[in-house]
């Protein structure tokens, strides 16, 4: 079980970190980045129905956060119902693969670097012994993390992350994907994914590197500053606030730049077809991350673009 789980938790990774690149932008791109969100603000609501293009009958589309703490999860209005309306589920990863062994063995590889390269490859001496510290003050041994990928460990640096987080347990986080796909296991519901776990790994081969190892060098010097960003992301998800989390990209110092399109935009570009595809098939409730929704190449707009109608559901926080 602690297989599965770990699994799963890497795999979030990659939708962790899409959601804090969306708060990062090149500096002299913020004044027509602005300028281009205003005229795709949409109500603030995480729920919403798609209907229209020839569907027989209403999908669902809904905007989740991959970790909260477990003080500020809560259910907006309308979900449960949605999610009962539909007849099968479909995550950004098909969640059902988390527990193939076969699967789990194949991944748990490429969370490592190529070329048996290590952390110590990237950094001088005295950034090394920087980083290498940070996480032995955090009870792990920089021998278990040496080789694997930075951006990985990116996501622990801060201290607000613990390794297994919400996967149930004494955790003090949850996952809105695995209480979505817990409900499904319950009623018997089928699940998919939009995106293979391959594909996902492979995200993070895209980015050197050492451009990883930069961000992660930048996320321990900074830890203070991540917490409240952090701490932010929360508070733009319980207002159901999906244009600011869109327009807060311009508001941040970049983090990686120029990986944006490869971690979000692309993506949400990709997904219109193979969701048109379920949708025509059955009434599907679509769970992705909610830095997703917004902008003008967010999904909902990409899907608008597409010819289906998009309502919103579910209002402000509502606990």
């Amino acid at each position: 079980m602690r297989l599965h789980k770990n699994l799963f938790f890497l795999t979030l990774l990659v939708f962790v970190f899409s959601c804090k690149s969306t708060q990062k932008s090149l500096d002299d791109q913020s004044a027509s980045l602005k300028e281009e969100v205003v005229n795709y603000d949409l109500e603030d609501a995480l729920l919403w129905k798609i209907e229209g293009n020839g569907l027989t009958k209403s999908s669902y589309l809904f905007g989740t956060i991959h970790m909260i703490k477990k003080e500020n999860f809560y259910w907006p209005k309308g979900t449960l119902a949605a999610l009962d309306d539909s007849e099968k589920a479909a995550f950004e990863v098909d969640l059902d693969d988390m527990f193939d062994v076969s699967a789990q063995m194949g991944m748990i590889t490429k969370a490592f670097m190529k070329d048996n390269q290590t952390l110590a490859d990237f950094y001088s001496e005295e950034d090394y012994r920087f980083v290498k510290d940070h996480f032995k003050d955090m009870g792990i041994p920089m021998f278990f993390l040496e080789k694997i990928k930075p951006m990985f460990l990116t996501v622990f640096a801060s201290g607000d992350v613990e390794f297994g987080a919400g996967l149930g347990g004494d955790s003090d986080v949850k996952s809105y994907e695995m209480e979505l796909y817990e409900l499904c296991q319950d009623s018997n519901k089928d699940v998919d994914g939009l995106e293979t776990l391959e594909f996902q790994i492979s995200v993070f081969d895209s980015i050197p590197y050492q451009a990883q190892a930069d961000m992660l060098l930048e996320t321990i010097r900074s830890s203070d500053a991540e917490n409240d960003m952090f701490k932010e992301m929360i508070a733009m998800y319980t207002s159901q606030d999906i244009n600011k989390m869109v327009s807060s990209m311009s508001e941040e110092e970049a983090g990686i730049q120029g990986y944006e399109d490869i971690l979000l935009y692309q993506r949400n570009k990709n997904w219109i077809p193979v969701m048109s595809d379920k949708m025509a098939e059955a009434s599907t409730f679509f769970a992705v991350g909610a830095g997703h929704l917004g902008g003008k190449d967010g999904v909902i707009h990409l899907l608008k673009e597409s010819g289906y109608k998009l309502t919103p559901l579910s209002q402000k926080t509502d606990k």
